[in-house]
């Protein structure tokens, strides 16, 4: 709750763990310490849409069994990224893999009622390099064009463009929001 001072809310999950809806292992998602103090501060921004009590963490699907639980835990205790080992400026995917790159992520959630929704967000591009410097350029328009209105200061894109954004994203940006 780095991002929301004054409020601590609820205690969040964390680690590598079975998902019980899914049958499958799961690992934490490697940015997860960025985006969840992000989606945090979107709920503190817009007064609690989700709730005080609201928890939110962000994984990744290794796969069911023993398999899955094998690679779950090789990447929880990865730290590739980290120090000596980490990508050096300039390092990354190639044209073509950013070119033919996409993701598909999907949201599991649960309201205070115990109602499970699932929701999906699909992108057409690498989202490290072709799908992000879209959502940048589309947020920049969508500051200027749309949400002339916002007051300054240190605004998520949630806070500060809301719906207005996810539109642009959908007609510009090869990005699409869904609820399964």
């Amino acid at each position: 709750f780095a991002l929301t001072p004054g409020f601590e809310g609820a205690k969040q999950p964390s680690g590598s763990k079975p998902a019980e809806e899914n049958g499958v292992w799961m690992a934490p998602f490697i940015m997860a310490p960025i985006n969840t103090k992000n989606v945090h501060r979107s709920n503190l921004l817009l007064n609690h849409p989700y709730g005080k009590d609201f928890t939110y963490s962000e994984m990744m699907m290794t796969g069911p069994g023993e398999q899955g639980e094998k690679i779950a835990r090789a990447v929880a205790a990865d730290a590739s990224l980290m120090g000596e080992d980490a990508p050096k400026p300039g390092e990354g995917p190639t044209k073509e893999e950013r070119d033919t790159g996409f993701y598909d992520i999907l949201f599991l959630g649960e309201t205070a009622r115990g109602e499970k929704i699932r929701t999906h967000c699909k992108g057409d591009r690498d989202p490290g390099y072709g799908s992000t410097s879209k959502m940048i350029a589309e947020s920049a328009i969508c500051l200027v064009r749309d949400r002339k209105d916002a007051a300054g200061g240190i605004w998520t894109p949630a806070a500060a463009m809301g719906r207005a954004l996810l539109k642009r994203l959908e007609a510009n940006a090869g990005v699409s929001f869904g609820r399964e």
